[in-house]
């Protein structure tokens, strides 16, 4: 019985843990462990609304033909995370295409796609992709009813700050950390009543702690990875000498101006570094207060040949919750490492001020209670 149980439980964690996982994916703007399809163009592999297993570009190694990636489209559908397969590699960049269409998407008026613009590569077996059916239908009727929740708050707040994904992250780490401290003196004023539900079963306090710790670890990541992202440079590479600055003359260079905003209180670490063939960055780490913005500059150089030819240059952003010699040191070996340390340090950090304030009396007061009961029994049976 406890075995069932135990099995239902961790059914319902994964179902939950893959509907949380995608809503993400949709709030941060990119897959989150969990992508889905909306439309109908890597058909039969995948079905409008069916959910794959999104491997994140720094753990996917290097992409090669016959890969289904998640890239940020240029053109396509007005722009935005695309899945197609890569169908050639060539000097320009990679050719993509769904499955279900009859021409690659460079046939179209998409350019190439570079290392940069791919977020995540779908998790293949054997040659076939894991397909998760209709999955992404229940994030998209989620995600719906989460912006009008965004729409709800910004109205009643009176302000458009709520808005979007990084007002919302901010929002959902102040609510975590209220919720956090409106909990901790529930449980402390009325500790016996608390731990208890309607047929007597006590609550462990570890649970809480891991609750809570969660929300401000999915807050934390959202952070920092919502400001972030790859940046797109539209170069036009020309045979004439022009005043505006993306047009280049072919063989020279430009400077352009990048700015590292945080519209955040914490302090924030930034890297920003190429993506692509003709970037430059003159000062790839900078530290950023909180409500505050630093402008790099940023060298883009236009090929001999004419035309359009998109750069890409590559933000990483941590918050500056570690020292910075720390950050550099783990961001030299991997740019995920500072993350995980910087998670890790935070949820930690909260679940063991969680079991201070709140103790860990109950397991203890559980035991002795049940051998109270048996020592009583055994006195009756007398």
């Amino acid at each position: 019985m406890a075995l069932r149980r135990w099995l239902r439980v961790g059914i319902q964690a994964v179902l939950v843990f893959a509907l949380l996982a995608l809503i993400a994916g949709q709030v941060l703007g990119q897959p989150i462990l969990l992508g889905f399809v909306e439309t109908g163009s890597m058909e039969p592999s995948l079905e409008p609304g069916d959910g794959f297993v999104a491997v994140p570009s720094p753990l996917s190694g290097e992409v090669r033909d016959g890969d289904v990636v998640v890239f940020d489209a240029e053109e396509l559908e007005g722009g935005g995370l695309t899945t197609h397969r890569v169908v050639a590699e060539t000097d320009r960049g990679y050719v993509t295409q769904g499955d279900a269409n009859p021409f690659t998407d460079q046939d179209g008026e998409e350019p190439h796609v570079q290392d940069g613009q791919i977020v995540a590569t779908a998790l293949q077996v054997d040659g076939d992709l894991v397909r998760i059916p209709h999955l992404g239908t229940a994030a998209v009727a989620v995600g719906d009813a989460f912006e009008t929740v965004q729409q709800w708050l910004a109205a009643t707040v009176g302000t458009g700050a709520v808005l979007g994904s990084s007002g919302l992250v901010y929002v959902l780490f102040g609510l975590s950390i209220a919720a956090y401290a409106v909990e901790t003196v529930r449980e402390r004023r009325d500790r016996p009543a608390s731990r208890r539900d309607e047929q007597g079963v006590p609550i462990d306090p570890r649970w809480l702690c891991v609750g809570f710790a969660a929300i401000v670890v999915i807050a934390a990541a959202a952070a920092m990875a919502v400001p972030a992202g790859t940046e797109s440079f539209d170069v036009v590479s020309s045979s004439f000498d022009s005043d505006r600055p993306l047009v280049i003359e072919a063989g020279t260079t430009e400077e352009v101006a990048y700015m590292v905003s945080n519209g955040g209180v914490v302090p924030v670490v930034s890297y920003v570094v190429p993506a692509s063939d003709g970037v430059a960055v003159e000062d790839e780490r900078v530290s950023v207060a909180g409500r505050d913005s630093v402008e790099l500059e940023v060298t883009l150089t236009a090929p001999e040949e004419t035309g359009y030819h998109p750069r890409y240059a590559t933000e990483y952003r941590y918050l500056h919750v570690l020292p910075v010699p720390v950050i550099a040191a783990l961001f030299s070996i991997h740019p995920w490492l500072p993350h995980l340390a910087i998670l890790g340090l935070l949820g930690g950090g909260v679940y063991a001020l969680g079991r201070v304030l709140i103790g860990q009396g109950e397991p203890r007061l559980r035991r002795r209670r049940a051998h109270r009961t048996r020592r009583s029994d055994r006195r009756r049976s007398r």
